[in-house]
C-alpha cells in the first residue's frame, strides 16, 4: 500500500498524547506536518515539521489526511476547509457544535468523495471492550440499568478554553461524546432523553457536571461526568435480570501515553482491574480485562483511505451521537424529558 501523508492542525494535549503516537504505529501513515500556534512547542514526534498556518497543510499535495485537534468551536470551519482542499478528515470530538453543522460536513464529504470521521478512540478502551464482550454473551440476561461514569477530580478552575464558557467548552462537550458513543454501540438509539448539565464549581463559566438519562422501553442508561469526584465511582455498572457487572477502574492508555509509554510497549493497554460479575445468588467472580488498543482507530482509518474497509466511525454513527449531545443540552435547559 502507498504511504498516506498526514497533517495535524493543533499541537496540544490531544495531538501529543493520542494522535501522533497512534499514527506512528501504522506503517502506511506518515505524519508530515503539525500546525502549532506556539513556536516554542517542540514537534510531537521526531522528523515532523511544525508550521504556523493551516494553509501549509491544506495546500500540501503530499498530505492526504488532515486531523483537526483544535478548540471545539473551530472544528466545523476547519473541517470544511480541509474537505474543500480535497483531504480526508479526522475530527476530534465534539464533531461539531450542533447537528446542523455536523450534517453539513457529512454532506460536503459525500459530495467531495472524501472520508470524514470522528475520533471516537474510546471504542477501544479496555474497560469498554471488556464490558461489551461480557454483555454480548448474555451473562447477566436482559439489561435493565446501565451506568457509565467519566469522572475526574479537578476542583480548581483553570485558564483554558475548555473552561471559559465559550462555544464548545464544558465537560458535556468534552466527555459526553465518548459516553454517548459507547452507549449507542451497546444499546442503540433511545426513545427519550432527560439531563441535568450545570456549572457547580465556584466561579465556573462552563459546565463541569452532567447527568444524562437515556430512556429505552425496557431499560435506563445513565451517563455521568463530573470534575469534582476524588474517588468512589465505578467506570461501568450493568444490572440485568440474571446478575450484575461492575468495572471499577478506567482504561490506562491515556495515563500511559502521558507517562511516555507507547503502543509498542509490552505493558500498553494492559488493564489489571478485573470485571466483577455477581450472579443471582450473590456469588462474585472476576474476569480478566481485555487489553486496550486505541491505536486501532488509525489502523482502520488507513485501510479505509486505501478503500479496503469502512471508516472507524461512520457518518450515521457520528450524527446519532451529535443528535443526543444536542438533545441532552436542550433537555437540561428546559428541565423536561425530550423525545428523540
Amino acid at each position: 500500500m502507498t504511504k498516506i501523508g498526514v497533517g495535524i492542525i493543533g499541537n496540544g494535549m490531544a495531538t501529543r498524547v493520542f494522535h501522533a503516537p497512534y499514527i506512528a504505529t501504522v506503517p502506511t501513515l506518515t505524519l508530515r506536518k503539525v500546525v502549532s500556534r506556539r513556536a516554542e512547542m517542540p514537534p510531537p514526534a521526531p522528523g515532523v515539521m511544525l508550521v504556523g498556518d493551516v494553509a501549509s497543510v491544506l495546500d500540501d499535495p503530499a498530505i492526504d489526511l488532515v486531523v483537526i485537534a483544535t478548540p471545539s468551536a473551530t472544528h466545523a470551519t476547519l473541517a470544511q476547509q480541509a474537505l474543500e482542499a480535497g483531504k480526508h478528515v479526522v475530527l476530534e470530538k465534539p464533531f461539531a457544535l450542533n447537528l446542523a453543522e455536523a450534517q453539513a460536513l457529512v454532506n460536503l464529504a459525500a459530495a467531495r468523495g472524501r472520508l470524514l470521521t470522528a475520533f471516537h478512540n474510546r471504542r477501544w478502551d479496555s474497560d469498554f471492550l471488556t464490558m461489551r464482550a461480557a454483555l454480548a454473551t448474555g451473562l447477566i440476561g436482559d439489561v435493565v440499568h446501565f451506568a457509565s461514569h467519566f469522572d475526574r477530580f479537578r476542583p480548581a478552575l483553570r485558564d483554558r478554553w475548555r473552561e471559559d464558557g465559550g462555544a464548545g467548552s464544558g465537560v458535556w462537550y468534552d466527555l459526553g461524546p465518548h459516553l454517548i458513543d459507547q452507549a449507542l454501540l451497546l444499546f442503540g438509539q433511545p426513545v427519550a432523553v432527560d439531563a441535568d448539565i450545570a456549572a457547580l464549581r465556584p466561579g465556573g463559566q462552563a459546565d463541569d457536571f452532567a447527568h444524562v438519562t437515556l430512556h429505552y422501553p425496557d431499560k435506563r442508561v445513565t451517563l455521568h461526568a463530573s470534575m469534582c469526584v476524588a474517588g468512589g465511582s465505578s467506570r461501568f455498572i450493568a444490572h440485568g435480570l440474571q446478575g450484575s457487572l461492575v468495572k471499577i477502574a478506567a482504561d490506562p492508555q491515556e495515563a500511559q501515553s502521558i507517562a511516555g509509554i507507547r503502543p509498542d510497549a509490552p505493558e500498553w493497554g494492559v488493564d489489571l482491574d478485573p470485571l466483577r460479575h455477581w450472579d443471582g445468588d450473590g456469588v462474585v467472580r472476576e474476569m480478566t480485562a481485555q487489553r486496550g488498543c486505541q491505536q486501532q482507530f488509525y489502523a482502520l482509518l488507513a485501510d479505509a483511505c486505501h478503500d479496503v474497509g469502512p471508516a472507524p466511525t461512520l457518518p450515521r454513527e457520528i450524527l446519532a451521537v451529535q443528535a443526543i449531545l444536542d438533545l441532552a443540552r436542550s433537555a437540561s435547559e428546559c428541565g423536561q424529558r425530550l423525545a428523540v
